[in-house]
């Protein structure tokens, strides 16, 4: 099985906070860090450090949707927060659903998130890419 994963962050949110919540959505679903096989996020977050920072260490090639294209997307829990900070009403579920190709029935993780030791949220989806 090979898996996308949709990331949302504060600002700021450091490596680790990132790392440990996918860590925890992988746990949560059973899946497997070599299953990772597309990641995104909102084009908001193409300059975030720790983003850039997870993406060198695991090799990753980090796709940005712009809010639109996010917005698009129907998925199970969105958000009027996440709306006005952001232009779009989900930014992990439905980043993770476009790398995947896919509609809300593959989401295997709606929205795992964490708050990390320093206060920075971090959001994780993750959804199943069809054969």
């Amino acid at each position: 099985m090979k898996i996308a994963l949709g990331l949302g962050c504060d600002r700021g949110t450091p490596a680790a906070t990132l790392t440990q919540a996918i860590a925890e959505a992988l746990a949560a679903c059973g899946a497997r860090w070599h299953q990772i096989a597309a990641v995104a996020s909102i084009d908001l977050k193409a300059d975030e450090p720790g983003l850039a920072e997870l993406a060198a260490t695991q090799g990753w090639q980090i796709h940005f949707y712009p809010a639109a294209a996010l917005a698009r997307v129907s998925v199970p829990n969105p958000s009027e927060t996440v709306r006005r900070h952001t232009g779009t009403p989900s930014v992990s579920e439905a980043a993770a659903l476009l790398a995947a190709g896919a509609d809300a029935s593959a989401l295997l993780i709606e929205k795992h998130k964490l708050r990390g030791p320093d206060g920075r949220h971090a959001t994780v989806s993750i959804a199943k890419i069809p054969h």
